[in-house]
């Protein structure tokens, strides 16, 4: 009998299944230049009663899901800021609404410390009374939108029962809803992340102009909330190279960066008549760089990680620009790093093993704690984290031939970045929702618990049927 989650004429036990509008692993798509062909997403059919059962089933887990995430933003009412980067974006945020946009603290000189787009979807609630805890509520309620989202990519790769399972452990993963209440970039950066492995996914399958142009439109908007994220660009570029002519490949590729340059483009020609020295996305390069390469960062429990310390300066120049102050501490940061160039590959590996959570965890956990993450969260966090990877690296395993480069992208990104940068939870959080697909890849596999599952909707769905005068599932 066919399982009651099961796609029509998937297998999902063994292999894992394909899911409804997927190529199978390993296939290649047809990749014309028009929008033809099979999608999931844009082909019309009858509503199928095992689509509502699934549709109810995470919007219930999203509803648990938000509850939680209410409840960890009620706790904050009040709340006043630490230094940290919610400083920035909340105080950004607020010149914005004030008509200084993009300015440093004071609305004197030109400001960038980071990617635009939190401080812009911040700014409406900083017209509003206690507008702290209102920019707390807006990155909620961005978070929460996260656990449907990954159920749509689970169910995408490996059908209803992935999604259910992905959107259970998207509600209750702390590393996904620790950031929720926070006025930081994270929970926003996370639901691009996922947009953008959805238009990944669907480019893999149709690979014709379009998808490739939405696919690069949403990494660009991606890297407004986090610029490491730009480096998915030439990685999803790469996408198609074994399986279609040449040819072909080139203009999908060229036009996924192509659209990603397009989308970033107006911040960067805003910001080159504002400052003094050229900058990207941001001018936080510089300062992020200078921490991580300095003494404190380079031996003792601190080796790996990055250092506020290494920021102070007794006599800083007067009237220097943003931008001007990251090329000046970057090139510190180089100087530093080549004069010690002998500890590199101990730093390095330090690096990798904290965003790993195998070394410096004490310390990582101070570091979240004066995030204003409870200490009780981060440590759920880091079990949390001990359980899920093993099992994500399973599934991830079981799809390597087909969605499994894609879905390595956020891990090849992260690795860059924590090798270029230092080791933390905040730099590792693209990687997170990977995590949660590929680990509930594992979980849905485990005939237990899909025995388990399986009944229990069965019965819903018998139920639903019975209601609608149709006839029962057979037991």
């Amino acid at each position: 009998m066919e399982s009651v989650l099961d796609e029509p004429g998937s297998t999902l036990g063994s292999t894992l299944g394909s899911p409804a509008g997927s190529a199978p692993a390993g296939s290649a798509p047809s990749g014309s230049d028009s929008d033809s062909g099979s999608d999931s997403d844009s082909a019309a059919a009858p509503a199928d009663p095992k689509d509502r059962l699934f549709r109810r089933s995470v919007l219930t887990v999203t509803l648990v899901g938000a509850a939680w995430r209410l409840a960890m933003l009620i706790s904050k009412w009040n709340q006043p800021l630490l230094l940290n980067d919610s400083l920035y974006y909340s105080v950004q945020a607020w010149n914005n609404s004030q008509g200084r946009w993009f300015k440093e603290f004071w609305g004197v000189l030109p400001g960038a410390e980071h990617a635009p787009l939190t401080s812009i979807l911040l700014t409406p609630a900083s017209l509003l009374p206690h507008h702290e805890f209102w920019q707390r509520a807006t990155m909620t309620l961005i978070g929460i939108t996260l656990v449907p989202l990954i159920a749509i990519v689970g169910r995408r790769l490996g059908g209803r029962r992935v999604g259910i399972i992905a959107a259970m452990l998207a509600a209750a993963y702390p590393n996904i809803w620790l950031s929720d209440a926070l006025i930081m970039s994270e929970s926003l950066s996370l639901v691009l992340v996922v947009l953008a492995l959805w238009s990944a996914l669907r480019h893999r399958d149709r690979f014709d102009t379009r998808t490739a142009l939405v696919c690069g439109l949403a990494i660009g908007v991606a890297g407004h909330a986090r610029s490491e994220v730009l480096l998915f660009a030439p990685l999803f570029a790469l996408i198609g190279i074994r399986s279609h002519p040449w040819r072909l490949w080139v203009r999908r590729g060229v036009t996924i960066i192509a659209a990603t340059l397009v989308c970033v483009l107006p911040w960067i020609t805003y910001n080159l008549g504002r400052f003094d020295a050229p900058m990207l996305m941001s001018t936080n390069e510089g300062s992020t760089l200078l921490g991580a390469n300095c003494p404190p960062s380079y031996g003792g429990p601190g080796i790996g990680g990055w250092s506020i310390v290494c920021l102070d300066e007794l006599d800083p120049p007067t009237n220097e620009d943003t931008a001007a102050r990251s090329a000046r501490r970057r090139q510190e940061a180089i100087s530093f790093a080549s004069a010690n160039r002998g500890r590199l590959p101990k730093v390095v590996a330090a690096r990798l093993l904290r965003a790993a959570d195998l070394y410096g965890v004490g310390d990582l956990v101070r570091g979240d704690i004066g995030e204003e993450r409870p200490r009780w969260a981060v440590w759920a966090g880091i079990f949390g984290w001990w359980i899920l990877a093993p099992l994500a690296l399973v599934g991830w395993w079981r799809m390597r031939r087909g969605t499994g480069f894609i879905l390595a992208v956020p891990a090849i990104g992260v690795f860059v970045t924590t090798v270029i940068f230092y080791g933390a939870h905040r730099l590792r959080s693209p990687i997170e929702p990977v995590i949660v697909i590929c680990a509930a890849m594992t979980i849905a596999s485990l005939p237990p618990v899909r025995t388990r599952l399986d009944r229990r909707l069965a019965r819903h769905l018998a139920r639903h049927l019975a209601s609608e005068g149709a006839v029962s599932l057979p037991a």
